[in-house]
């Protein structure tokens, strides 16, 4: 999908995440270490951009608490393209994964699915968003 004019003066790539989910927040956290040089971008579901982003797609209201998404180069990618397209940005050995990305949506999406439905119960919940430090608050979008 494209990204709407609207959204055109987005930084990207930008990564949305469900602030409070623990296994959301491991992934940035995860990603903010590997990306030396600050290139992924990063905002909350929660936040008023990951609204107006749900807004400006036409998406369901509630689509940013069960899938992430990645605007990257003016396309919108979500579920596991979305998180496969993210380990580009990174360096080191999480690099490797991201040939997954050639096996097909219809396989991937499904076990990505299973995750992201039992990602609360299996890892859980903060009590509020991920708070990022003063060295990444410049990588964190309209928190």
């Amino acid at each position: 999908m494209k990204v709407p004019a609207t959204l055109g003066d987005l930084p990207q790539p930008l990564y949305f995440f469900d602030g409070q989910c623990v296994l959301c927040s491991r992934f940035v956290a995860f990603c903010l270490k590997r990306d030396p040089g600050g290139r992924l971008k990063f905002a909350s579901s929660q936040s008023d951009l990951g609204k107006r982003v749900i807004l400006a797609l036409g998406l369901p209201g509630d689509t940013l608490d069960r899938t992430i998404l990645l605007l990257e180069d003016g396309q919108v990618h979500s579920r596991s393209t979305a998180a496969l397209r993210a380990l580009r940005y990174l360096e080191g050995p999480a690099r490797w994964l991201q040939p997954l990305i050639l096996v097909p949506k219809l396989l991937r999406d499904p076990v990505y699915d299973v995750v992201a439905r039992n990602r609360i119960r299996w890892f859980g919940r903060l009590d509020s968003c991920l708070v990022p430090t003063p060295q990444t608050r410049d990588r964190f979008i309209d928190l």
